[in-house]
């Protein structure tokens, strides 16, 4: 009776663990409802929401540099509840606290009164909650929870920093003693990878390339629709393949990632090359992409089978 039962499958990453050591775990099988229930719960851009649920934005009128993306909230929820809540968020305490609802553009929708419900003041998704805090006392007034310039901090003197044994100085020191030629990139090439090195030094610019076949063979053994991970641990599906005008010279492989960490919907500068979600999409050089099989990781995996 289920041999047409819509089945999904997830490996879990176990490096670094016992299990690990002794071989790969076998996948566990996602039923139909299984399926649907994860597919319901991500919607289609990773997230879902109830009806009676809002995104809101949260700023502060302490806290210039702060300003908190998309608070999920219920439209049922008393104004003083909402206050308890953003008072985890921003430190100013629901009595020293006056909201305002804004427009997407700052426009001030309404003061918001303790005893009104949250939906008494029609929020939608994208609308801005300001946190006007009346205690002239806040820990947040001044600076003091973001300017690091008023906060005092540790110094050691040369002397006393030369007297320590494990320094990077010293570790410095004793590698250029045995390899003139030494840097701190080749020692992390060794230990992380030379991809994973490339990410933590971006600053770097990378070199110019003069080949509009640059990396054409890394390409060749990739195609649409293949199922890869990107360098770091990002997986997702192969979506194009060639090369990009908006881009650098050379070959480039278009991926929709399985979650949002990516840098485009698929569009580079304005040119569209597949479709995807916002932050779902990247252009990565092929030598940076494995195919194989590396299916999609399951986010429920932690739950066992108490669905």
């Amino acid at each position: 009776p289920h041999a047409n039962r819509k089945m999904a499958t997830f490996a879990p990453n176990l490096n670094g663990t016992s299990m690990h050591a002794a071989g790969p775990a076998p996948r566990r099988q996602l039923t139909a409802e299984q399926v649907a229930m994860r597919e319901y719960c991500m919607g289609e851009e990773g997230r879902n929401q109830d009806d009676s649920t809002v995104l809101l934005h949260v700023s502060h009128s302490n806290l210039k540099k702060t300003f908190f993306q998309e608070i999920r909230l219920n439209r049922h929820t008393s104004i003083q509840d909402v206050k308890q809540k953003l008072e985890f968020h921003t430190g100013t305490s629901a009595q020293s606290a006056q909201l305002y609802l804004l427009d997407e553009v700052g426009n001030t929708i309404a003061e918001c009164e303790d005893q009104r419900k949250l939906g008494f003041y029609s929020p939608y998704d994208g609308c801005r909650l300001h946190i006007v805090d009346l205690d002239p006392n806040s820990a947040s007034a001044g600076g003091w929870l973001e300017d690091t310039s008023l906060v005092k901090k540790y110094e050691i003197s040369e002397e006393a920093y030369d007297a320590r044994e494990n320094t990077y100085r010293r570790f410095k020191e004793k590698k250029l003693q045995d390899d003139p030629n030494w840097t701190l990139k080749g020692e992390m090439e060794k230990k992380a990878g030379k991809a994973a090195v490339e990410q933590a030094f971006p600053s770097q610019a990378a070199p110019k390339i003069d080949d509009e076949e640059h990396l054409a063979d890394a390409a060749a053994a990739i195609k649409v629709g293949d199922r890869c991970e990107v360098a770091g641990g990002r997986r997702g599906e192969v979506m194009f393949v060639g090369k990009v005008p908006e881009l650098p010279l050379g070959w480039w492989v278009g991926v929709k990632y399985d979650e949002p960490v990516g840098k485009n919907d698929g569009s580079a500068k304005g040119v569209r090359y597949f479709e995807c979600p916002d932050k779902y999409g990247g252009f990565v050089r092929p030598d940076l992409v494995q195919v194989g099989d590396f299916p999609e990781e399951d986010p429920f995996a932690d739950l066992g089978d108490e669905m």
